[in-house]
């Protein structure tokens, strides 16, 4: 929580160190790199920024603030101001207790993971504890030396400009329903849509601090189903509180998820020719109905671990330009070095526009697929492996489901629980099928 484990002292250390690993990848003497920080609009935010940004001046770093701006807009801004590092004070979709720092490279991408082992070896004790001595190996320049901050007053200026230049269609004539979350886009995506014409009814647009995500946003849809309905709106979007998700609702009031998006999105650049390696990123809890879509017209989903991280690497790799997860965290790698939540919308708007059908037809290119996730209590998640008995009941089940259906199953990464994901045509079946798998676990290891 912030003020709690990520305290005004741990985000100092960040900032000390964070600088000082980026100057020396770099090559700046003394700690003197340029370094952009944004945040959110949570109530902590003020306090962790001036805590951050002091460590960064402390090493010689000099702070280009850009205020209350999405999270991908701090990784379009590093690249846009030259900078040489850039940090995001956000803890996304999460309540307002909490709070979190991100570093972005020079090229907008997150750091490397030698970087961040580098930059907690610094801020951690070995038992993972922040160290308390003041005291570093760390620059600590003194005079004119010293760090510098100055207020980047065009930043959203520049974002907005950048984010309008990824869509090459008029939206006139369209009513949308913008949900904000109260959070880093409630300025920016009303503004983005105005701009390019369209007719925007905003909700969740008046943060003061602690109503972000409360009870609005990508995580909780239905405020934006109810207000599409009551203004009779042609769609609607909703992001998260730091404006890198986009859930999207159609003129009927029902949602468009992730792998909605991913679907459209797509499959349009499929048919056009336009999709390199005729291929998609998604995550193994992605809809089973996403597969089946792009079989269907020759198309391939790539399916990694869940994690925006483990797409994006993935992408990365193979040269795949879009990619994304169930959740509206989709990244267009051939616009932006993360998930866009901006950028997701307008390239939602682009195909509404270019096809001429409204939001509900473009959704019904995917089917979806009943998926039961039921979570398993175990005793030691390791013991799954090599389980003769668990090992016979997912085959049983996966020979049920068919070609039609999957069965997929793995331990938490931070909980004592194992997790039983089902698919296929027939929701009977498929709760059928995962309580088998379930009960088999639970007998082995529960």
């Amino acid at each position: 929580m912030a003020n709690g484990a990520l305290s005004p002292e741990l985000a100092f250390k960040l900032g000390r160190a964070g600088a000082a690993v980026v100057a020396a990848k770099r090559g700046k003497g003394n700690g003197a790199a340029a370094i952009v920080v944004g945040r959110d609009t949570r109530l902590s935010g003020d306090m962790l920024e001036a805590a951050l940004t002091a460590g960064m001046m402390s090493v010689g770093a000099r702070v280009l603030r850009v205020g209350v701006v999405p999270t991908p807009g701090v990784a379009f801004l590093v690249r846009n101001l030259g900078a040489d590092a850039g940090a995001v004070i956000s803890a996304s979709h999460n309540p307002v207790e909490y709070n979190g720092i991100k570093f972005f490279s020079h090229d907008g991408f997150k750091l490397s993971d030698d970087e961040e082992d580098e930059i907690e070896r610094y801020t951690l004790d070995r038992d993972g504890n922040v160290r308390l001595e003041i005291e570093d190996s760390l620059p600590r320049p003194t005079g004119c030396s010293v760090g510098s901050a100055v207020d980047v007053i065009d930043a959203q200026d520049r974002y907005v400009d950048f984010v309008k230049r990824t869509c090459d269609v008029s939206l006139e004539g369209l009513r949308i329903v913008v949900d904000c979350a109260n959070g880093a886009a409630f300025a920016i995506t009303p503004r983005l849509l105005r701009e390019l014409g369209a007719d925007v009814i905003t909700i969740n647009d008046t943060p003061d601090g602690t109503n972000i995500n409360v009870g609005c946003g990508s995580t909780h849809p239905e405020a934006v189903c109810r207000a599409v309905q009551e203004v009779g709106a042609d769609l609607g979007l909703a992001h998260d509180g730091d404006a890198d998700r986009l859930i999207a609702v159609d003129e009927t009031g029902r949602v468009v998820d992730g792998d909605h998006v991913m679907a459209i999105c797509g499959l349009h650049l499929l048919r056009q020719g336009k999709l390199p390696f005729k291929s998609i990123v998604a995550t193994v809890y992605s809809n089973l109905g996403l597969v089946k879509a792009f079989e269907r017209e020759g198309g391939t989903v790539i399916l990694t671990k869940a994690g925006d991280r483990y797409v994006l690497e993935e992408m990365r790799n193979r040269g795949i330009v879009l990619g994304g997860e169930q959740s509206g965290h989709i990244i267009f790698l051939d616009r932006s070095t993360t998930g866009d939540g901006a950028i997701t919308a307008l390239a939602l708007l682009s195909v509404l526009r270019k096809t001429g059908q409204r939001l509900s037809e473009l959704a019904a290119w995917m089917q979806t697929f009943p998926q039961i996730l039921v979570n398993v209590k175990v005793r030691d998640k390791s013991e799954l492996t090599g389980n003769a008995a668990i090992e016979d009941a997912i085959a049983r089940a996966a020979e049920r489901l068919g070609n039609d259906g999957r069965i997929f199953v793995r331990p938490s990464g931070t909980e004592p629980l194992i997790r039983v994901l089902g698919e296929g045509p027939d929701r009977s079946v498929v709760e059928e099928v995962v309580q088998d798998v379930a009960r088999a676990i639970s007998q082995a290891l529960g």
